[in-house]
């Protein structure tokens, strides 16, 4: 087997096996008032594992820990985009300019994470909002679990154009006032289902 395989099966099996055995923390809050404390905690947990696993594999594989955190950040912008839009939209949008948004948010994460000097301190949200609501995911400092971005999409309907999704994002540096624009998808002039549906 050559040794790029290797190093690549090393990886996949560190990845798939993360996670099988978590320890028990002791958290004082009322999971029913606050779900979204509870899951950001965990995966917290879930995140700050997979850090000290790469780290561990890093030398097994000659490939940077920033770099393996990064590739997991962009592969989790696209299940956390797909998982919002839900399988009746997705299903229904041209493929290329999801690739395209997609490809977009991707690099604006990479990007994000990239200027902080230990990368993998950065994890993404797991939970996006369903029915109505813009929120696809954050990304945030694992250390202070404190958002620096967060990804949004918007439904637009305009006057005789129809519905079109609109993907941005808020940074923390502006209080997460200011729309940074990644792209626009057309839907149709029929109102699209909820999110998630």
């Amino acid at each position: 087997m050559k040794l790029w395989m290797r190093k690549i099966a090393v990886v996949l099996v560190a990845i798939m096996t993360l996670g099988m055995y978590v320890p028990q923390m002791d958290i004082h809050t009322n999971a029913e008032d606050n779900k979204d404390a509870l899951s950001s905690k965990r995966d917290h947990v879930e995140d700050f594992s997979t850090a000290m696993v790469e780290d561990e594999q890093t030398e097994a594989t000659g490939l940077s820990t920033d770099s393996l955190h990064i590739d997991a950040l962009k592969e989790d912008v696209k299940v956390q985009t797909y998982t919002k839009l839900g399988p009746r939209i997705s299903e229904r949008l041209d493929d290329q300019f999801l690739a395209e948004i997609i490809q977009e948010m991707e690099n604006v994460v990479a990007t994000l994470v990239s200027e902080e000097e230990q990368s993998y301190y950065f994890g993404i949200t797991q939970q996006p909002t369903e029915g109505f609501g813009e929120k696809i995911f954050s990304v945030y400092d694992l250390r202070t679990n404190e958002d620096i971005a967060r990804f949004d999409v918007r439904r637009d309907n305009r006057p005789l154009e129809g519905f079109w999704f609109n993907f941005h994002y808020h940074l923390k540096e502006d209080n997460f006032v200011k729309h940074h624009e990644i792209g626009e998808i057309f839907w149709d002039k029929n109102t699209p289902p909820k999110w998630m549906a």
